[in-house]
């Protein structure tokens, strides 16, 4: 089950606690709420220091989304779990409309503005795409935050989705993984990422996958990943050795298809191998242990625990210090979707570039913000009640709040009362693991070796 953070009155990290302990040191009056995301109590009065258990945060970067999890290596013990949306397409899609407009601005007969060329300036070093950039931050962002509520002692992050040279030459000798075992697991992994996980032939889901050769190799076909896709097993017994254009000579959509799809490389692996290192870099740099694992090794961990398929689950399976049993049951994921802080436009423009609204008021309203969750107490007009959810503030004190069961307009300033500040991140709560056998393997998953386990915990 997720445990609640603690701090002590000196704000420093003691051991989380189960949820039933932090109602018990609230309704005593013994700790009061310090945060809500992630949900930390703090202690009101000096007590007995106990022993702090030291725990690891373990990172699975996503493209689209990222798994974070805090384990403790000793007991096995998934102490929190979260999973973090990044925004790096709409990050993109917002420089596009940027550039249309600045573009159609300069094409206009205007007064005259020097070419855009001559005030570039080289990139600094580590320069990296801001759709990309916004990634990397947000993931050090929550790791230094979860640091703070947290006695956390190492990390763990998945540095490379694929270990390509495992894929490529497994006859390499001197390391048992590369001699097979976690070979297999690469090579798959990397197969149901590219075809997302379905048959390429019926787009079948949810079913056992094999590994099939799209040229066959009775008529020559390599072992290339570029030669090979999934399919089902109805689908690759009906193909057989048959040509690829004479299996689909009456589906030319499909074939076309797998063609383009075979020779496309992977977007969102190329995002997540373009900030690897980026991220690497910033983690190290906040001064504890960091452990690297392979995506390949990440998917042989959960699978030999069966363990169900998800970007947390994913997240506490990363790297060889993985315990060999993991207690999931009852962990709830904190869902995190990076959101920003707004915009810096002033106002609205209309379609010829005019400004079709006034300048933006001021930001902040009798202390409040536009996204503060807050708690409004209304005791006295129409409107008398309790209500829970996300502000929008108004320059004349007049608040809208919205909640569970819609947007309550007109509530005074006076009434409100805050409880979390805008971040620039909306939460959300995740549903609890049900543990179900895995259905994505492309054939049963091989027992590593004593020798080869006790190489990899090396």
């Amino acid at each position: 089950m997720s445990k609640v953070f603690v701090l002590d009155t000196q704000k420093q990290p003691l051991n989380p606690v189960h949820p039933g302990r932090a109602r018990m040191l609230l309704s005593s009056g013994k700790a009061a709420v310090f945060k809500r995301y992630p949900f930390t109590l703090i202690l009101k009065g000096r007590g007995e220091q106990p022993q702090v258990a030291p725990l690891r945060i373990k990172i699975d970067p996503g493209s689209k989304t990222t798994g974070i999890a805090i384990v403790n290596d000793t007991s096995g013990e998934v102490v929190f779990a979260a999973e973090l949306s990044h925004r790096g397409q709409e990050i993109k899609k917002r420089l596009e409309r940027r550039r249309g407009v600045r573009r159609s601005r300069r094409q206009r007969h205007t007064r005259y503005r020097k070419p855009r060329f001559e005030n570039r300036h080289n990139k600094q070093r580590g320069w990296i795409a801001p759709s990309l950039e916004s990634r990397v931050c947000n993931v050090v962002t929550w790791v230094q935050r979860l640091m703070r509520v947290c006695p956390i002692v190492a990390m763990s992050q998945e540095l490379v989705k694929f270990d390509m040279q495992a894929m490529e030459q497994a006859e390499i000798k001197g390391i048992e993984y590369q001699q097979g075992t976690l070979q297999g697991y690469e090579t798959r992994e990397y197969l149901l990422e590219k075809w997302n996980r379905m048959c390429a032939y019926c787009s079948a889901k949810d079913i056992p996958l094999q590994i099939e050769h799209i040229h066959p190799r009775a008529k020559g076909g390599s072992d290339r990943l570029s030669n090979v896709t999934l399919a089902c097993e109805a689908c690759n017994s009906k193909k057989g050795t048959q040509d690829v254009r004479a299996f689909l000579a009456t589906k030319p959509d499909v074939l076309r298809r797998i063609l383009a799809q075979a020779q496309a490389p992977l977007k969102d692996a190329a995002a997540v191998n373009t900030t690897r290192w980026a991220l690497y870099e910033r983690l190290k740099a906040l001064g504890i242990p960091l452990e690297c694992g392979t995506g390949g090794r990440t998917k042989y961990n959960r699978v030999t625990r069966g363990i169900e398929k998800a970007h947390w689950c994913d997240a506490a399976c990363v790297g060889a210090s993985t315990p060999e049993h993991l207690h999931l049951s009852g962990v709830v994921p904190l869902l995190i979707t990076a959101d920003g802080h707004g915009s810096r436009q002033m106002c609205l423009m209309d379609k010829h570039g005019f400004p079709r609204t006034g300048p933006k008021q001021a930001k902040h309203v009798q202390g409040f913000q536009t996204g503060d969750m807050v708690c409004a107490i209304v005791t006295r007009g129409t409107k008398i009640g309790t209500y829970v959810g996300r502000v929008a503030v108004r320059a004349t004190g007049s608040f809208n709040i919205t909640t569970k069961q819609g947007t309550i307009q007109g509530i005074s300033h006076r009434y409100c009362t805050a409880l979390h500040t805008c971040d620039g991140y909306s939460y959300g709560q995740g549903e609890p693991l049900h543990p179900s056998p895995e259905k994505e393997c492309l054939f049963p998953p091989p027992v590593l070796p004593d020798r080869g386990r006790k190489e990899a915990e090396v």
